[in-house]
């Protein structure tokens, strides 16, 4: 598991889209602001400013001067086996900006199927749920999960479906992800 907690100082090198933790909205950090990079992984950073909390997408890590990530590659031909392992790696990529454990470990994917289209493109179809429904993160996990997942090469649709049936309780987390938490 990609893990890591810092206070590493930062300051942004231009406007950067943000989203604010756990409210989900969507604001623009300008350049010149300061803070502190409190959480790091799965290429994303949450980082905390003026006493708030806020979410940067890897895709503008170098607004903070932090390297975006590298595209992902496949072997020539692969098949679905190997299309599948990655979308579930890509999976482990995700994480609530809050918690430190992504959302596979976290049990909130329920279900993920790799299909073929009508013309033979590979899609992927995705169940997941939240920690809790009231979630103001919600709508950007489900856009985290979707991105990264369309990353994955020869992958032209996916689908997220985010369900509250059956609620998530803490018994859907792996052993890592209960230890990892303190919630063994």
């Amino acid at each position: 598991m990609s893990y890591s907690r810092t206070s590493e100082p930062v300051k942004f090198e231009r406007d950067c889209p943000a989203v604010m933790v756990p409210q989900g909205e969507a604001v623009t950090l300008p350049p010149g602001t300061s803070g502190y990079i409190t959480q790091a992984l799965g290429g994303s950073f949450t980082v905390f400013v003026d006493g708030n909390l806020f979410r940067i997408a890897g895709d503008d890590a170098d607004a903070i001067g932090k390297p975006k990530p590298a595209p992902l590659e496949l072997p020539e031909g692969a098949g679905d086996d190997a299309v599948e392992k990655l979308v579930w790696e890509q999976l482990r990529t995700c994480f609530d900006p809050e918690i430190p454990v992504n959302i596979v470990e976290l049990g909130l994917v329920y279900d993920c199927e790799l299909s073929r289209n009508d013309q033979g493109d590979r899609t992927v179809a995705i169940r997941m749920t939240l920690t809790a429904p009231g979630c103001g993160m919600g709508d950007i996990l489900v856009e985290d999960v979707r991105t990264k997942v369309e990353r994955v090469p020869t992958v032209v649709d996916v689908d997220v479906d985010l369900v509250f049936d059956p609620p998530w309780n803490q018994g859907m987390m792996s052993d890592a992800a209960r230890l990892d938490t303190g919630m063994f």
